[in-house]
């Protein structure tokens, strides 16, 4: 059986013109500010900062959709991966976590950013000011450690 590749290509093209026609949702949640992690944990400013560069377009209310959302199937891909951080953590949400489940998310966020995990790779290499530094890595794992 012989593959037709020309085919295949036709048939890859139309599926990108067709998957351009379903677009994803951009609207951000809101955000009630008295429920944030910042606000409830009184963070200070150089923490707050970190959060809101490295962690919060997957792990907020607060998302920024960069260009290449407007692009499928990739902006599929985005939007499933930032409503897994979501649901995985929400730092918007923040007050309406139990104290266990606060306790825990502070240790696994302590934990994650301490190994590396976070911000995952493949986001640093599309948004470079998520990269963080070794002092920003211990100032955020000290501050998740101590609150």
């Amino acid at each position: 059986m012989k593959i037709n590749k020309k085919k295949i290509g036709l048939g890859i093209i139309v599926f990108l013109i067709i998957a351009q026609f379903f677009r994803i949702d951009k609207t951000n949640p809101p955000v009630d500010p008295m429920n944030t992690i910042e606000k409830l944990e009184n963070a200070p400013q150089d923490v707050t900062q970190l959060l809101e560069r490295a962690c919060y377009d997957c792990h907020s209310n607060n998302t920024n959709y960069p260009w290449y959302t407007n692009i499928a199937p990739v902006s599929w891909w985005v939007k499933r991966h930032i409503n897994k951080g979501r649901a995985a953590l929400n730092y918007s949400e923040w007050g309406t976590y139990s104290p266990s489940k606060k306790q825990h998310k502070k240790e696994e966020s302590a934990d994650f950013i301490e190994k590396g995990w976070m911000p995952i790779g493949f986001y640093k290499i599309m948004h470079s000011e998520a990269r963080i530094t070794d002092e920003e890595r211990k100032l955020l794992v000290d501050w998740f450690r101590s609150i």
